[in-house]
């Protein structure tokens, strides 16, 4: 298992040092940070793609990068923060890192439906994919920490009444 970390972070080295990438690190999503969701997203891509023998680097590295935006949509309504948020990580990918069109793909589409544009590419669809699978399992793991307390002191509660 740790050759396979090593191989990973070898792969993503330089975005998981990029200053801009790293302010991800500051922004909460799904229950975590936006950081921690795109490691997460792209760990799991690496680990799908290399078993199944396709583009394990580019679907990887544009895993890592589909969530990569800051500010650009904290105005914005949920829908059109879903349906946007795609084409802003795209912007700040390219003004850091060089894409090649497939690595475009994955970042453009992983939200699809929601953004209409079907992926072109099987790994484009596993990044979709894992995403939703990433972000259903974070929230659902913030939701049963938020809830914890409550669930906890409503037991106390039907345990002292049922005295």
């Amino acid at each position: 298992m740790r050759r396979h970390n090593t191989d990973f972070y070898k792969l993503v080295k330089d975005v998981l040092v990029n200053e801009e990438f790293n302010k991800l690190k500051n922004i909460d999503h799904h229950g975590i940070t936006r950081y921690n969701h795109s490691l997460r997203v792209a760990y799991y891509t690496y680990v799908v793609t290399k078993k199944l023998h396709l583009d394990y680097k580019r679907a990887t590295r544009a895993a890592l990068l589909h969530d990569f935006f800051i500010d650009e949509v904290k105005d914005m309504n949920g829908v059109s923060r879903l349906r946007r948020h795609p084409n802003y990580a795209l912007e700040n990918a390219k003004k850091y890192f060089e894409l090649s069109p497939m690595e475009e793909d994955i970042i453009k589409t992983h939200m699809f439906p929601v953004t209409f544009t079907p992926p072109k590419y099987l790994e484009s669809w596993l990044v979709d994919l894992i995403d939703d699978i990433s972000a259903i399992y974070e929230r659902s793991v913030s939701i049963q920490a938020e809830l914890s307390p409550s669930i906890s002191l409503l037991l106390i509660m039907l345990i002292s009444y049922m005295r």
